[in-house]
């Protein structure tokens, strides 16, 4: 027999289950008490109330107070919810006096101010680390980050807000605390990005905001070097830390976003700072681990270094972008150089993520070169003329490095031998390469200054396209008996890559060119075709009787 379903008691309603209301009533009252501190501080100067060295101390003393009794209703049966709110409301009123003396009232030094607020923070989330409460330090850092806007909203509080940042650092070493991590990265991650998206938007810069962008580039610079300081830290005590690895990628978009605020120089160079920093930390993974090192991780979690390889390629282009940006037909070349280092990893280390990266190098190289040499401006002369030069033909001969490189390597990554896999690369390789060869061509006929450039230049890459084609179409021949599977992607790409020369002779060619040099175009390619119909025709009659015989 089934047995009997267990009997559900009455569901109980929401607002009687334990400790629900009892929290909602102490966040409101952490946020309502909050407003109070700060209309004490604030407010009641605008109102004309009691002097502010009165208001100072009284919001200060009022903070200690709540401090104080928190810390005696914790040890109380059914008290840690409201000790804990009691104490979060004490230490944001405190931090929030330290901001208040220092930007608001400006009483004492900048260094003095962020360093008391930086050891009440440390006080704060020294008790929520003794209570083992995360919703303490939570408290802590998002009542102070939420309410220092009212007192401060010029730089200063940029520097408010990557104190509270650091001061999470220690907890997390000791707490796994993943709430913790985003609530003090965030408030200085919005706060930068909204400062340089006003920046962006002036128009003419005066001097004072000129030294408005060098501060925010010093408070993003401040908050990355935090953010990948405590995640490296974090993930060292506890490799599994994924949120910790997600904050290096939270702290660099400020950088990136604030170096577009000045010129290509000093733009190109921050972002180039920046990935090679990142770049450098996913490079450590590479390094063959020594017996020597112990049991301890030295080497940084995979997620972090892949984290930081994708932010770092990120700031990578960012910096290709801003080199190149008054010479935009360089762009291709520098993004195919870098898809050719990538590249390089991944086939020494068979690293995939690597090769990815140079993949999408590679992919945004072809976009942009596409951009520039469209089809229309390499079928017609005057567009050619003039969208064509030296730095065009140079791009194309480093795609065509590219192009070979990526043939080389994907076969060689682990689980990418699948033969369909190669023979699509080999096919998409082939159809890079004819555009390369072609760009090359033209870009080289038209810029060197002769009348009759742009028809050779077509003429050559109608030639080379069929060398090209017969020298796959030999190479799979030879290899036709030893290895079946190479000379398929030889054969299908050469076919393919003599179709095209044929079509474009066909198509392309007989009409445009003219005289000796179309004479010159069909001769190469028919005697090549021949030779390779041939060679063709003798391969397969040389492999026939060996299969007979097998």
């Amino acid at each position: 027999m089934p047995m009997p379903m267990p009997m559900r008691g009455p569901r109980v309603p929401w607002w009687q289950r334990e400790g629900v209301i009892s929290r909602v009533l102490a966040v409101a009252g952490v946020g309502v008490t909050l407003v109070g501190v700060l209309m004490l501080l604030v407010l009641a100067a605008q109102a004309g109330f009691f002097g502010p060295v009165a208001r100072v101390i009284a919001g200060a003393a009022f903070s200690v107070v709540l401090v104080g009794i928190g810390w005696r209703v914790f040890g109380r049966p059914g008290g840690r919810v409201g000790g804990i709110a009691m104490v979060a409301t004490g230490i944001a009123g405190l931090y929030l006096d330290a901001v208040a003396v220092t930007g608001y009232y400006r009483w004492v030094p900048v260094g003095v101010g962020l360093a008391v607020a930086l050891v009440v923070a440390l006080v704060g989330v020294g008790i929520a680390v003794r209570w083992q409460s995360q919703p303490l330090a939570v408290g802590v850092v998002v009542g102070a980050a939420i309410l220092s806007p009212a007192l401060t909203t010029e730089l200063l509080l940029l520097g408010f807000l990557v104190v509270l940042q650091s001061a999470g650092v220690p907890v997390q070493l000791r707490r796994d605390w993943p709430v913790l991590h985003v609530v003090r990265t965030l408030p200085v991650v919005l706060a930068v990005l909204g400062m340089a998206a006003l920046s962006g938007l002036e128009g003419a810069i005066s001097g004072e905001q000129a030294h408005q962008r060098q501060g925010l580039l010093v408070a993003a610079i401040a908050g990355a070097v935090v953010g990948l300081v405590g995640a490296l830290l974090a993930v060292r005590r506890r490799p599994g830390d994924i949120t910790a690895s997600i904050t290096i990628a939270l702290t660099a978009l400020p950088v990136l976003a604030t170096a577009t605020l000045f010129d290509r120089v000093v733009s190109a160079s921050v972002t180039a700072v920046l990935a090679a920093v990142l770049l450098g930390l996913a490079a450590t993974t590479l390094i063959p681990r020594r017996p020597t090192e112990g049991s301890a991780p030295v080497r940084p979690a995979r997620h972090t270094a892949l984290v930081a390889g994708l932010t770092g390629a990120v700031a990578l282009l960012q910096t290709c972008t801003m080199a190149t940006g008054g010479h935009p037909r360089l762009l291709p070349t520098t993004l195919f150089a870098v898809a050719l280092a990538f590249l390089a990893v991944a086939a020494a280390s068979r690293t995939r993520v690597a090769a990815g990266l140079g993949l999408a190098f590679a992919l945004l190289g072809g976009l942009v070169m596409l951009a520039i040499a469209t089809p229309e401006t390499l079928a017609l002369q005057r567009l050619a003329v003039a969208g064509l030069d030296v730095a065009t033909a140079v791009a194309a001969v480093v795609g065509l490095g590219v192009a070979a490189m990526v043939a080389w390597t994907v076969p060689r990554l682990p689980r990418c031998d699948d033969p369909a896999l190669v023979t699509g690369v080999w096919i998409a390789v082939s159809i890079a390469g004819l555009y390369y060869v072609l760009v090359a061509a033209v870009s080289l006929g038209v810029s060197s200054g002769g009348a009759d450039g742009f028809i050779i230049g077509h003429s050559l890459a109608t030639i080379v396209w069929m060398v090209v084609a017969t020298g796959s179409l030999f190479y799979g021949l030879r290899r036709l008996a030893s290895s079946p599977a190479v000379a398929k992607v030889c054969l299908v790409s050469g076919l393919l890559v003599a179709a095209a020369a044929l079509a474009k002779l066909f198509l392309f060619d007989l009409a445009t060119l003219s005289g000796l040099v179309r004479v010159i175009a069909f001769l190469a390619v028919g005697i090549l075709l021949l030779l390779t119909g041939t060679r063709y025709a003798r391969a397969f009659a040389e492999v026939a009787p060996s299969r007979q015989g097998s």
